[in-house]
């Protein structure tokens, strides 16, 4: 497989300092999978072109591959486009070879790292599963200008057809170490495959390499997807990272919105009945332990904290704000000594698993799901339901069907301008009873506030109750 790199810059041969590699010497590089070799096809001041041409080893692939192969998945490795094409061995190779230039260091050029140059990168066959169109949805908002030409199956055979391989160029003016970070990611998403084991510690390689461009990119959830091999929990918490990434800073959006929900449900006083809801609903399961996810400014913490069966009470929060205003709604630095004792203000994000959350009798989630998009929500399931994993779990949420009750709220509004959803009871219920199910959890459904014949109650509360085994 081959990769080109071309700069044009007015010092052309500078390139070969930012990627540390001579051009008036060839070089060879070992690799895991086969070799790698470096040369300068052209190297003028005006114009300079480096050649990163990749040899794969399939046999020596085969004899050291692990885990059973039947006679297809044998055929398959050494029938296979992966010495010619671009793929995951690529990026794995600029990696290695590029590496310096990858993490942006120079030592004999510091100031060129952060220098936008003109710069084309070519490739001689580079996979594109799904076609041209794809190719330029994934570089095109990433400011290239995109040259593809599909290359035939065979060209003696025209009848043939077409393959899914392209010659491709892609120009722009953009720093080096920018432009390899989108090969880098972006190679294995146009091929559709990766070549060797992808575990945790890829969802690390995809958020480093993109950061600063890939929580805006408009094919995030695509590109994650692919670059992870389709493995949903390593998707899930890539995107619920690249998410809170893109989202503004939470102690902002509590100041400017906190008000805005109280002020549609205060009519009926809504609130209050809620929380009186949700604390009747932990005192019936016996729990002495409890958690508040998404504590806000504390007001369930402070009626837990008038009851003396909860002998342990933590709350949790992605809002620095929100918890200082909980601190001084708990008058926490003035609590008697037995009192501190039972209560702790946690800072966190309910999309991370936690291990501080572990060991609890029951937690409490009070109007906070539908502040979550799909990704962090799936981030989220895992966080409570399989790694804290209490006995018990209280949630509650807007019932969309209740708005048009709600006569101080526009018609097809939120309650919320933060909400990313507000489910119908039939909506609640489907996600409660497949999370339950996944998750080995029994789920009961009571209604909170005014119930209405039609459209229900303003809130809808599950109950979760861990099965007994």
């Amino acid at each position: 497989m081959l990769l080109t790199l071309t700069s044009t810059h007015e010092a052309a041969t500078d390139l070969g300092f930012l990627l540390r590699k001579n051009p008036a010497r060839p070089q060879s590089f070992r690799l895991s999978f086969g070799k790698a070799q470096v040369f300068y096809p052209e190297a003028a001041p005006e114009r300079c072109t480096v050649a990163l041409l990749v040899e794969v080893d399939p046999v020596g692939l085969v004899r050291n591959r692990r885990g059973p192969a039947g006679e297809g998945g044998a055929l398959e490795q050494y029938v296979n486009d992966r010495p010619y094409a671009a793929s995951s061995f690529l990026s794995v190779a600029i990696a290695e070879v590029f590496g310096s230039a990858l993490a942006g260091k120079s030592k004999e050029r510091p100031e060129l790292v952060e220098t936008s140059l003109p710069l084309c990168a070519a490739f001689s066959a580079l996979p594109c599963r799904g076609g041209e169109e794809f190719l330029r949805k994934l570089f095109e908002p990433l400011g290239y200008t995109v040259s593809a030409r599909r290359l035939p199956l065979d060209d003696k055979f025209p009848d043939w057809g077409e393959s899914s391989y392209f010659h491709v160029e892609l120009s722009a003016r953009v720093p080096l170490q920018q432009l390899l970070s989108h090969l880098y990611v972006l190679v294995p998403v146009l091929d559709n495959d990766k070549h060797y084991w992808v575990g945790d510690d890829e969802v690390e390689k995809l958020l480093r390499h993109g950061e600063g461009w890939l929580a805006s990119h408009p094919e995030r959830e695509i590109i994650t997807r692919r670059y992870l091999k389709h493995q949903r929990s390593l998707v899930d918490d890539a995107l619920a990272q690249l998410v809170e990434e893109s989202e503004p800073n939470p102690d902002e959006v509590a100041e400017n919105n906190a008000l805005e929900e109280e002020a549609v449900e205060q009519k009926i006083n809504l609130n209050e009945q809620r929380l009186g809801a949700v604390l009747a609903t932990l005192k019936s399961t016996g729990a002495a332990r409890v958690l508040d996810l998404g504590c806000g400014e504390g007001r369930l913490l402070q009626s837990l904290l008038k009851e003396k069966q909860f002998t342990e009470i933590v709350g949790l929060d992605v809002s620095h704000r929100a918890l200082e205003i909980a601190r001084d709604r708990l008058h926490y630095d003035r609590l008697p000594p037995n009192q501190k004792e039972r209560l702790r203000l946690l800072h966190g994000s309910l999309s991370y698993r936690d291990q501080r959350l572990a060991g609890f009798d029951a937690a409490a989630v009070v109007e906070v799901i539908e502040h979550l998009d799909a990704a962090r929500l799936a981030a989220f399931e895992r966080v409570l339901f399989e790694c804290a994993k209490p006995k018990s779990i209280v949630i509650t949420t807007p019932n969309r069907e209740y708005n048009v009750k709600l006569e101080t709220l526009p018609a097809g509004k939120f309650r919320h301008r933060d909400h990313r959803f507000e489910w119908t009871r039939p909506e609640f219920q489907a996600w409660a009873n497949g999370v339950a199910t996944r998750f080995c959890y029994h789920v009961r459904f009571l209604p909170v506030g005014p119930e209405d014949p039609a459209v229900g109650s303003p809130t809808q509360m599950g109950v979760f109750t861990l099965a007994k085994r």
